[in-house]
């Protein structure tokens, strides 16, 4: 291949949908999505299969007007621990072709194949015997794009083998002109809603714009962030296939959805303590401490900014989640504008390994870490919510709801 990588990005077709179809041959051939809250109505659908998105019905949107675009829709409650469990399956069928596979989210995977073409043919050939694999184990339809490189795999993913019969679109380099630079520049990988403005207001409409324009130009108006744009734009991208990617963290941090609208610091501390208990938890299981605590909320309007994103540096390291909690809610006070509350986030950063501490004369730190450590053994034994601190018994408190599920839904 003329000496360059031949990278592989995978991505399962409607996966959540897929499995639940899979599993339930009954509802093959209907309209199906899976969502938050189906008792409710109230929920979010989380992935369409393709006969429902004929109907009009797509991923985000509230479940409600999913049900209004079709009456005959078939709504699933989601199952978090069967979709981690079959996309753990699918990395192990990537892994039989080669063994740089990595995870990018729970329905896409890269993988880096270039080592693997003199045993399983050319990029085209592979690409289809990963796909029928993937098929005849799972029940799930997988689209590839190929690439040179991860960001030209990704893009010949999303903007064309998701939209081919076949499933699988080779975007290569010297073919940009006349595939991916005539497309509008929201198509380009990293481009949102707001970039789209920005882009809009000094008149690059299309991602070909982008690439002609001068890096300079780019840097000097959105630093770094600019400069990748461009490069992606050009189909420029270094970065390796990484099994072990992930496994350097840079913090720890849990974010929640509130089933209604918090109005009341009382309230709010609640759920504060219980992510701060989460994050140090988390901390504490990955043997890291941290000395950048972060806070953050907003409220029910995600079409208009609202709340805020804090942070402050501890005096020492720490992954005690009273220590972290009483941070956070200094940070809290000072910054919210006692506005509703829809969302609340946590986050630990500047992570270091948690085997020296700080001794002080006056706390016994000792105790602090053989508590916390206590009450992690016994969440791994018997569940996380078979102890708990006795605020998130109270109305606001979402931690026992919570622990029945995964991600935010249920297992």
């Amino acid at each position: 291949m003329d000496g360059k990588r031949i990278i592989f990005l995978a991505d399962m077709q409607s996966f959540y949908a897929s499995v639940e179809k899979a599993a339930n041959p009954a509802l093959r051939d209907k309209p199906i999505v899976v969502a938050g809250d189906p008792e409710r109505r109230s929920g979010v659908v989380l992935a369409a299969c393709p006969l429902a998105k004929a109907y009009g019905v797509t991923t985000a949107e509230v479940l409600w007007k999913a049900q209004q675009k079709c009456r005959d829709l078939v709504v699933v409650r989601p199952r978090m621990e069967t979709y981690l469990r079959m996309s753990v399956q699918i990395t192990r069928i990537f892994e039989a072709f080669t063994d740089l596979v990595e995870p990018y989210s729970i329905d896409e995977q890269f993988l880096d194949v270039t080592g693997s073409l003199s045993l399983f043919g050319d990029p085209w050939t592979l690409a289809e015997q990963i796909r029928r694999r993937v098929w005849l184990e799972t029940g799930i339809v997988c689209r590839v794009g190929i690439g040179e490189n991860k960001v030209l795999a990704k893009m010949a993913c999303d903007n064309f083998a998701k939209k081919q019969e076949q499933g699988i679109f080779w975007l290569k380099q010297e073919e940009l002109p006349e595939t991916l630079w005539p497309l509008p520049i929201e198509k380009l990988f990293g481009v949102g809603s707001r970039m789209k403005r920005h882009f809009h207001r000094i008149g690059i409409y299309r991602i070909g714009q982008l690439a002609a324009a001068s890096p300079e130009l780019v840097s000097r108006r959105w630093g770094v962030n600019g400069e990748v744009l461009w490069r992606t734009a050009r189909g420029l991208d270094d970065s390796p296939v990484s099994p072990r990617t992930h496994d350097l963290q840079k913090g720890i941090g849990h974010h929640m959805t509130l089933p209604r609208d918090y109005h009341t610091s009382a309230d709010i501390k609640v759920v504060l303590l219980e992510l701060c208990e989460e994050v140090c938890r988390r901390s504490r299981s990955k043997q890291l401490m941290g000395m950048v605590a972060s806070v953050g909320c907003r409220g029910a309007d995600f079409e208009r900014s609202t709340g805020f994103w804090r942070q402050m540096k501890l005096p020492e390291p720490t992954n005690d989640a009273m220590t972290l909690y009483r941070a956070v809610c200094r940070l809290f006070e000072r910054h919210w504008q006692h506005t509703p509350v829809r969302s609340v986030g946590v986050h630990l950063g500047q992570l270091t390994p948690d085997d020296n501490c700080q001794l002080s004369l006056f706390e016994d730190k000792t105790r602090q870490r053989s508590l916390g450590r206590t009450m992690d053994s016994i969440r791994a034994k018997y569940g996380n919510d078979a102890i708990l601190r006795a605020v998130s018994l109270l109305p606001a408190g979402q931690a026992r709801e919570r622990a029945a599920k995964i991600g935010g839904h249920y297992k």
